[in-house]
């Protein structure tokens, strides 16, 4: 019978703890808006990979920090994908999300969304995973949950 108590309770926790994390990840979603202006464009006036990798780890990095309240830097990037051009003269909005979180760790998946500056036309353009650790002031690895 106190096993049965025991479980019950450890369930409630995670339970609680679930919901908690849940919170947090829509809590620290963040959007960004950017007008994309010629300084930022390459020779096919379109946005430079490097300018929208830059802005990416950028939002992540905001994620993150709103997600744990702790020191965080990028560890890896991973599976960029560029689907649609970016040119001169529209708008972007980045989103960050937090899409996994680990003992010390955590993943953000940024998309970056192009639109018409006078049309409501707006498509995906770029999506990408940003890992992050979180590290204390000695710059060691910490818990994220605790």
């Amino acid at each position: 019978m106190d096993a049965n108590i025991v479980l019950m309770v450890i369930t409630k926790e995670k339970i609680g703890c679930k919901m908690n994390i849940e919170e947090k990840i829509k809590n620290s979603t963040t959007h960004i808006f950017k007008a994309v202006f010629p300084g930022t464009t390459n020779h096919y006036d379109t946005l430079f990979g490097g300018t929208a990798l830059y802005s990416m780890d950028e939002v992540a990095f905001i994620t993150a920090t709103r997600f744990t309240r702790m020191r965080v830097v990028t560890v890896s990037s991973d599976k960029i994908d560029f689907t649609k051009p970016i040119p001169a003269g529209t708008i972007i909005e980045l989103i960050g999300k937090v899409v996994k979180v680990g003992n010390t760790s955590l993943q953000v998946q940024v998309e970056i969304f192009v639109e018409q500056m006078y049309s409501n036309q707006r498509e995906k353009a770029i999506t990408g995973n940003f890992t992050f650790v979180a590290i204390d002031k000695n710059k060691k690895p910490i818990k994220i949950l605790q």
